[in-house]
C-alpha cells in the first residue's frame, strides 16, 4: 500500500537515511497492518477504491508520527484511518443523496479473500463465508463494527481500541457486546 519512491529514480546522489525516507521499523509496521487495515476499510466504506484511498492516507499520515514510540503506533493508526473512513462517508452519503440512486450500488464490490489453493468446495465456502461475515457486518451501526473490528478482528487491547474509536472503554464493551449479538442473530443460520 505504502509506496517508496526509489531514491536513484527521482536522481538523488544521497544516502537512504538523509532522503526523509521513515524508519524500516515503521514501514515494517505499515506493511503488516495493510492487509488488515484495507479489509477494515473496505467493511465500512463498501467500495474498493475508497478503501484504498483511506488506508493510504492514513499511511500517510502515521509518516508524521515515525518519532513516536513503537507502541503508540497501533492506536494511533486505527484512530486515523477510523476517522478517514467517517470523513469518507460523509462525503458519500452526500454525493449519494445528489447523483444516485440507491438501487444502483451492487454487492458486486466484494473481495475475494479465499484461499487459492483451496479446493473448489472450499473456496467457494470460504468466500460464502467472507460475503456473509461482510454483509453482517455492515448491518451493525459503525461503533459496533469498529469495536468488534478491532477487538476480535485486529485483536487490540480495550485500551488501544477505547483511543483508537474515541471513547471510553466502558463504551467499547457495550459496542462489543451488542455487536456479537446481532452478529450471532444474523449468522445463526450459517452455522
Amino acid at each position: 500500500m505504502l509506496v517508496s519512491p526509489d531514491i536513484s529514480q527521482a536522481g538523488l546522489d544521497q544516502p537512504p537515511q538523509t532522503a526523509m525516507r521513515p524508519p524500516a521499523t515503521l514501514e515494517l509496521f505499515l506493511a503488516d497492518v495493510g492487509t488488515r487495515a484495507f479489509r477494515f476499510a473496505e467493511a465500512g466504506l463498501r467500495s474498493r477504491d475508497d478503501a484504498l484511498d483511506a488506508v493510504q492516507d492514513a499511511m500517510m499520515k502515521m509518516l508524521a508520527y515515525r518519532e513516536r514510540p513503537a507502541a503508540e503506533w497501533t492506536p494511533l493508526f486505527w484512530s486515523i484511518l477510523r476517522r478517514k473512513i467517517v470523513d469518507l462517508q460523509r462525503r458519500g452519503n452526500f454525493r449519494l443523496r445528489l447523483f444516485a440512486l440507491a438501487s444502483e450500488r451492487s454487492e458486486d464490490s466484494l473481495i475475494d479473500w479465499a484461499d487459492s489453493a483451496a479446493g473448489p468446495s472450499q473456496a467457494h465456502d470460504q468466500r460464502e463465508a467472507y460475503t456473509r461475515l461482510t454483509l453482517a457486518l455492515r448491518k451493525l451501526p459503525a461503533r459496533q463494527r469498529e469495536a468488534f473490528t478491532l477487538r476480535v478482528l485486529e485483536e487490540l487491547d480495550v485500551a488501544d481500541t477505547a483511543k483508537a474509536m474515541g471513547c471510553s472503554e466502558g463504551s467499547v464493551k457495550t459496542h462489543l457486546s451488542r455487536a456479537r449479538d446481532a452478529l450471532q442473530k444474523q449468522l445463526e443460520d450459517f452455522r
